[in-house]
């Protein structure tokens, strides 16, 4: 089928009077294709396409798919709903919980108001339920514990009487099986946390209040957690997966959480392992939107966040699904956090989605006898929130091979015809010239965003997104049009265009598939992707085969081509989509040290070169480039100089649409101390943080006060520089201010006490320490001298030290708390000063 390249081209060698019999040896002799020569004869079928055909094919084919990603994301609500979730009366809970304001753990909003809201609430439920058939039981638990944590670098969090609100639904004679729905009702101090994660608890007393209606009794039951301190970094869920009497019922759960506002919400982790419960979400989801690109991207700890579900993972060692808001992460953790800017139809969707898969769970085999499914994985992903796609990773990997070795066959067929080593050749001189249009290409973008991260303009298009896509795709299409033409037109000469746009579809085809075999072989699900994109180009060309041999080149073949593509094309582009809401707002929030204009650009460089691979063909099935170098050269200089000129401002206040800048500001007052308790010094000040690369620069205008003579010099003698960081995250932010500043009078002081000393009979020494005060503290150690911490009274008793070989144990309590007393022992050398320990109290 596919042979006839290789018979025209010799075909063409004993026809054409030009060519003899000494010129063909040598070409036989010489790999590179020669400007004369049989690919160069065109037959007159052959028909090469206009620029301007091919490019408006391409622009209405990606702008149609464009619109259907939009359209998708849009749509919330897909069919009409069951009437069994009310999202008016989710919202009107949204709107009181929210009224109370930010509810910090420790604060009367979280620990009183909103925990007398949801207990009254649940009451009411438990009321109207249908007692014949259901048991509401209500538990309000005050844990206390610490645990240690690989997040943010390694750290220990201790909490005492923190807030759990645990509701226990099941049948009228109870069950020995339980399904965990957690939500928390905390937020950061400085937002209402409408989305984050106000809203889930609302669902969930929905949810709660449909499930105890129904008329028929549920198989196992189900325990609604409302934690209240998951902004603590997930210490209220922990206090009830390891102490809760409840805890040893779960054999699953379901986690509802935010890393954005409003919108669609994602399942972006589920396990590990126990594949049925993908499946029930496929099966019961009304409205499904997952995929397990996300989950991988998730867990390999490229975005800085974690949730309750790495708990409930490695602390209850029980799986779940983990589900969270993804849109308009600009606003997540600000005052903008808002119920208003929540659309009721997200409020509906989330709760049909979640009624329906824990009504499911509820009722499976599965959830009793979780064990005998739990092994394998699942690949699983929708089409653009329509239906869902799933089945068993080692399925996914039988169907990878498949396409693998058909792919090869295909390829093998053209190896094994005369002339086939030549081809060959063609193909790894084909392959070269990708690669090295895909490293010119990142290289130069990278080259644009250094130039605009150095004249001040990163971030341009924090607040225009569009521009960098303008900006940054520009540099990225020109670049790889360029080089194709260059080798077009310098390198290839004379040689039979349709043979050439044949090769390098060959050799798109060649790399997606060394793609999915490595991913295959890494054990890694998302490999579905580059099976779509094997797949369907492959039967795309063979079905065009006959089309393009007897026609050639012309816009009927090019748009059936692109149809052939829509499958893969639509559903990497709604990837993209998702990688650029979620990757975009975290760049504002990613520190000082990681420049978001290189990140952002070869994410835009990558994904230009993954969508343009089946299109770069076009290049040599084209009379010329012309136009499209002129058009994108055109574009790349008038952003160029929109950008550098400063038209375009990162952030706005905008009600909107607002893009706000991060700024931690902490009012702080440092004393120092000698070993015998004396003051060696003492300072006040206001600490400034900015959260992004670019630091204070857009300040230093208009505050005089806050410029470069105040920046901070980190002293590496003491822990944390002598900084009161509220969370371990020096290693993200090192460029920081202190503007001097009147003390601080909290109204709770610290107060900081050695309790004892003693010396054990191992030669180590044991230190009791003693403290008191606000609801939130940090406590830092560093050792030197040869001194080691050999253990304490966190955790497990094995100290976690974080990657700049200090210590911080994160500290938070209740209204109902005790003083804190903990114990460290430390194996000390004859040197004097063996650690230093440094305790923050933080007045929220």
């Amino acid at each position: 089928m596919e042979n006839d390249t290789t018979v025209r081209r010799i075909r063409g060698a004993a026809v054409d009077p030009g060519v003899d019999s000494d010129s063909r040896s040598h070409e036989d002799e010489d790999h590179r294709p020669r400007r004369n020569g049989p690919w160069s004869i065109q037959r007159k079928n052959e028909r090469v396409l206009e620029e301007s055909s091919v490019l408006a094919c391409l622009l209405v084919f990606l702008f149609i798919l464009w619109c259907l990603i939009h359209f998708s994301v849009r749509q919330l609500i897909v069919g009409s709903s069951t009437g069994e979730f009310n999202a008016g009366r989710a919202r009107k809970h949204l709107v009181t919980i929210t009224a109370f304001g930010p509810r910090p753990v420790g604060s009367p909003q979280n620990e009183i108001l909103t925990v007398n809201y949801l207990l009254s609430q649940i009451e009411m439920i438990k009321d109207k339920s249908n007692q014949n058939v259901h048991t509401i039981t209500v538990d309000v638990q005050k844990p206390t514990g610490s645990f240690s944590i690989d997040f943010l670098g390694g750290f220990t969090s201790y909490y005492d009487k923190v807030t759990n609100v645990a509701v226990k639904l099941e049948p009228q004679g109870g069950a020995k099986h339980a399904l965990l729905a957690n939500c928390h009702f905390d937020s950061v101090a400085n937002s209402p946390g409408a989305c984050d994660d106000a809203v889930s608890c609302s669902v969930m007393l929905e949810v709660l209040r449909s499930l105890s209606s129904l008329s028929t009794p549920l198989k196992h039951g189900i325990i609604f957690l409302f934690n209240g301190a998951e902004e603590n970094i997930l210490q209220a869920s922990h206090g009830f997966i390891t102490q809760h009497p409840w805890a040893k019922l779960v054999r699953a759960f379901i986690n509802l959480e935010a890393a954005g506002v409003g919108g669609k919400e994602i399942v972006f982790q589920t396990g590990p392992e126990n594949p049925w419960l993908v499946q029930a979400y496929v099966r019961a989801a009304k409205h499904p939107f997952a995929s397990v690109i996300g989950q991988e991207i998730f867990q390999s700890g490229i975005i800085p966040s974690d949730t309750d579900f790495r708990i409930y993972r490695d602390f209850g060692h029980i799986p779940g699904i983990d589900l969270a808001f993804i849109e308009n992460g600009y606003i997540y953790h600000t005052k903008y956090d808002t119920p208003d800017r929540i659309l009721t139809e997200s409020i509906q969707r989330a709760g049909e989605n979640i009624l329906a898969v824990l009504k499911l769970l509820a009722t499976t085999n599965e959830l009793s006898d979780s064990a005998q499914y739990q092994h394998g994985n699942v690949v699983f992903f929708d089409l653009l929130g329509f239906f869902m796609v799933a089945y068993p990773a080692r399925v996914g990997t039988i169907i990878n091979y498949i396409v693998a070795v058909v792919t090869l066959i295909y390829l093998g067929k053209k190896m094994l015809l005369p002339n086939g080593g030549k081809y060959m050749h063609d193909l790894l001189y084909g392959i070269g010239v990708t690669v090295a249009g895909w490293f010119i290409t990142l290289i130069s973008v990278l080259i644009v965003a250094v130039f605009i991260s150095l004249i001040g303009r990163a971030m341009f298009w924090y607040h225009h997104f569009y521009t960098s896509v303008f900006l940054y795709g520009s540099v990225s299409v020109g670049k790889l049009v360029l080089v194709h033409t260059l080798a077009k037109n310098l390198f290839y000469g004379k040689v039979n265009p349709f043979f050439l746009g044949e090769l390098h579809f060959d050799v798109s085809l060649t790399l997606w598939c060394c793609a999915l075999l490595l991913l295959t072989q890494q054990g890694l699900c998302s490999a579905y992707v580059p099976m779509l994109m094997v797949a369907f180009p492959l039967l795309t060309k063979l079905f065009l085969h006959k089309e393009f041999k007897q026609q050639g080149a012309t816009v009927k073949y090019t748009v059936l081509y692109l149809l052939g593509l829509s499958l893969p094309y639509v559903h990497f582009m709604f990837l993209i989509w998702a990688l650029f809401e979620i990757f975009c707002p975290i760049l504002g929030r990613s520190g000082t040290e990681i420049p978001p204009d290189v990140v952002l650009a070869s994410l835009i460089a990558g994904c230009t070169i993954i969508l343009s691979s089946y299109f770069i063909h076009f290049i040599y099935l084209c009379k010329s480039t012309k136009k499209t170098l002129l058009g994108l050269v055109s574009i790349f200089v008038l952003m160029g100089v929109l950008v550098s000129c400063g038209l375009f401002f990162p952030y706005t206040s905008d009600p909107g649409s607002p893009r706000p800048k991060r700024i931690f500001l902490q009012h702080t007052t440092r004393t120092f101390h000698d070993l015998d308790g004396n003051v060696t010094k003492k300072d006040s000040g206001v600490w400034i943080n900015g959260f992004d690369y670019t630091g204070i620069n857009y300040l230093t205008p208009h505050i005089n006060e806050i410029n470069e003579n105040i920046r901070t010099k980190c002293d590496n003698e003491l822990p944390y520089c002598g900084f009161p960081w509220f969370l371990p995250v020096k290693f993200l932010i090192k460029k920081n201010w202190y503007l001097p500043g009147p003390e601080v009078q909290p109204k709770n002081p610290p107060q900081f006490t050695l309790v004892s000393r003693h010396e054990t009979e191992w030669g180590t020494t044991n230190l009791t320490f003693q403290a008191t005060g606000p609801s939130h503290m940090s406590l830092y150690l560093l050792t030197r001298n040869g001194a080691k911490l050999i253990g304490w009274s966190f955790g497990d008793g094995s100290p976690e030290i974080n990657l700049n070989g200090e210590y911080f144990i994160f500290y938070s309590h209740g209204l109902d708390y005790s003083a804190w007393n903990f114990w460290l022992e430390i194996q000390v050398s004859k040197k004097c000063c063996p650690f230093c320990l440094d305790c923050k109290a933080h007045c929220i």
